[in-house]
């Protein structure tokens, strides 16, 4: 029986194959890079092994050396990385060690998936048209650029216009082949509005095959999931399209010998007619939502077919509804451009269970980072999953909305707030999900903040006045005092505070007789207050809010909505200006392209700098017409967040 498993991987995927290891009695190994050396997942491990170089993870002869040193018998290759690469799944067999996923031959055969698409159609799946990047005509426009060896949304480009096919399959192939180490590309059909559909198999060495259940991963962006759940809205109201997926699922498995866990997933459209996209030959990032429905641990079946084990003959029924989110430390209002840095912070006060199974209406965790963790821009910047069970749909959204709204993340912007106003979105609850929800009610209104004006001034307020209880509580001499009280009534003390649209916010305060004066207001009362801890009074409402501060950062957490603050100087240095014009880097990354010099006529819009950062390419365009007058990097130059980049002046010479 399998003793020790080495996690070929990072994060969450390493921490949730260790949980059930744990339970299991099995022993655990972490590998890390460099940038990885202080994450949980090698924390929580029996013993760790370093890996050399930041794309050790896609090291197949280090992670095999490591299981050797570490005294492993067993690999679980997570998600990612080399999780289908049949190379490495061959390289463990001829270590000796037990592979902990399908056969090689079937990683094999799903590992492209030009050569997967043909392999379906002879076992009698529907599938989309594959088409040449080479030879799409302008009548088989839209299409959509996938990477055959990829996943999660990298490699994958929307094509709308002929002309910019050839420049959209380059950089695809750039992006697959830093992600996976493979640039083969081809294109597909493109559906813009449709379902993604996908059924969670199982199967044994001995013959059994399991269609488990099927999930709906229709809210995407950038052809990346970030809301899952199980059962899928357009199954349930679909008439018999559940029994024809679990076939055309089960069909794929036993075409290649499938053992282990998969997932075979499909576009649907809306009116339940489905064709095959790709066949997962490892575990899925949402693979809790089926979990949830059915009360199997997928990663004790992984473990248990691999050691030779048999399944039952048929699977558990699934009952009741789990929704996923998935966490990332990005800002969906600036064309969802990563974020890296600390995390003070990462609470979900809502937990029921991390990394296990609920049983009953809650919420379950599984993240990649506690406080204190780092954001590296080398790797995926999902920080956590957010899982709810319920008896019922709506009753799933409402708790998962509930506890992203009360989540506590400080120090890096994530898409929290998005999360929260899909969940509550009125044609999320009536199961209107397709492929284009983004598009249709409006990114801009699904991303804005929880928190409105009001609540930002408030949350401003309380920000002022935990600081002032924090300068009291420190003061040696009459320390219990509330800050700046006088017998008799002196002027206001005044504080500032920057918010994240820009907009500046001052709050000008006085302790006297009667107790707090705003500024400007009346109807404000001082209920309590704590260096963390404000409570406010308005019109007999009280209202806590939460006060966490990180040098000039502060966040406050309350009732009306999450709310980040910079504080701003008394006396700001003119020194830490940028001039106007200047383009800044939105994150820390390597320039991988420049494509204008010193002296060149820009437009608006104009593509001039490429950075890639969480192995994935970003643009960094020409705000306006103008002529490039700075320029301070070259290609392969890494830059941190907030270093200038350029500066563009107007035509006359001026700042543009």
């Amino acid at each position: 029986m399998i003793q020790r498993v080495l996690v070929a991987n990072r994060g969450e995927i390493a921490r949730r194959v260790f949980a059930t290891c744990r339970r299991l009695g099995i022993g655990t190994v972490a590998v890390y890079t460099d940038p990885d050396a202080a994450s949980p997942h090698v924390a929580e491990a029996d013993v760790r092994v370093r890996l050399d170089g930041r794309n050790g993870y896609l090291d197949a002869a280090q992670l095999i050396a490591a299981a050797r040193a570490a005294g492993a018998d067993a690999v679980h290759p997570g998600y990612g990385f080399l999780s289908e690469n049949a190379e490495f799944a061959a390289a463990v067999l001829e270590a000796g060690l037990t592979w902990v996923g399908p056969p090689v031959a079937a990683v094999q055969a799903m590992g492209s998936k030009i050569e997967a698409k043909k392999m379906m159609v002879a076992a009698g799946v529907p599938v989309l048209e594959q088409l040449d990047p080479d030879a799409v005509t302008a009548d088989q426009l839209p299409v959509l650029i996938k990477a055959s060896a990829g996943g999660g949304g990298r490699g994958m480009r929307v094509v709308r216009e002929l002309g910019q096919l050839a420049t959209q399959a380059e950089a695809a192939r750039r992006e697959a082949e830093s992600a996976f180490g493979d640039g083969e590309v081809f294109c597909e059909r493109y559906l813009a509005s449709g379902h993604h559909v996908e059924v969670q198999v199982m199967a044994d060495a001995h013959g059994t095959v399991w269609s488990v259940g099927e999930r709906e991963c229709s809210i995407q962006r950038r052809h990346q999931k970030i809301v899952e759940e199980a059962p899928s809205p357009l199954v349930e109201r679909t008439p018999g399209m559940r029994a024809k997926l679990f076939t055309a699922a089960r069909l794929a498995a036993e075409a290649i010998g499938y053992t282990g866990a998969g997932t075979v997933e499909f576009m649907a459209d809306d009116g339940g007619e489905f064709y095959f996209l790709e066949m997962n030959t490892r575990l899925q990032v949402e693979h809790p939502v089926t979990e949830e429905t059915t009360g199997l641990d997928l990663v004790e079946l992984q473990l248990l077919v691999a050691d030779g084990g048999r399944l039952d003959a048929e699977p558990p029924a699934a009952r009741g509804h789990s929704i996923e989110a998935r966490v990332y430390a990005e800002d969906p209002a600036k064309d969802w451009q990563p974020q890296a840095g600390a995390i003070h912070r990462f609470d979900v006060p809502t937990t029921a269970t991390e990394f296990g199974l609920l049983g009953r209406a809650g919420v379950r965790v599984d993240s990649g980072v506690v406080d204190g963790s780092v954001v590296s821009v080398f790797y995926d910047p999902m920080l956590a999953k957010v899982i709810s069970y319920a008896p019922t749909r709506r009753q799933a959204a409402g708790i998962l909305a509930d506890a992203l709204a009360r989540t506590r993340v400080h120090g890096i912007g994530t898409n929290r707030d998005l999360l929260v106003n899909v969940l509550r979105h009125p044609a999320f609850l009536d199961g209107a999900t397709d492929t284009a929800f983004f598009d249709t009610h409006g990114l801009a209104a699904l991303a804005a903040p929880l928190a409105d004006a009001s609540a930002v001034a408030s949350s401003a307020v309380a920000a002022a006045l935990a600081d002032a209880a924090e300068n009291r509580g420190a003061a040696r001499v009459l320390g219990g005092l509330p800050s700046g009280w006088r017998n008799l009534a002196s002027g206001f003390q005044t504080k500032r505070y920057l918010d994240d649209a820009g907009a500046e916010h001052e709050v000008s305060y006085r302790f006297g007789r009667v107790g707090l004066e705003l500024d400007g207001t009346t109807d404000v009362t001082l209920v309590s207050s704590s260096p963390d801890r404000i409570v406010l009074g308005v019109d007999g409402v009280e209202r806590p809010f939460d006060v966490g501060r990180y040098g000039a950062d502060v966040f406050i957490d309350g009732p009306l909505g999450p709310v980040h603050l910079t504080a701003l100087p008394r006396f700001p240095d003119p020194d830490s200006a940028v001039a106007k014009g200047s383009l800044l880097a939105p994150m820390p990354g390597s320039v991988t392209r420049v494509a204008a010099a010193v002296g060149d006529a820009v437009t608006a819009g104009q593509p001039l700098i490429w950075l890639e950062a969480m192995k994935m390419e970003h643009t960094i365009a020409a705000p306006g017409d103008g002529v490039l007058a700075e320029l301070n990097v070259t290609a392969g130059q890494q830059v941190d967040v907030g270093a200038v980049l350029a500066r563009i002046d107007n035509p006359e010479g001026d700042p543009a």
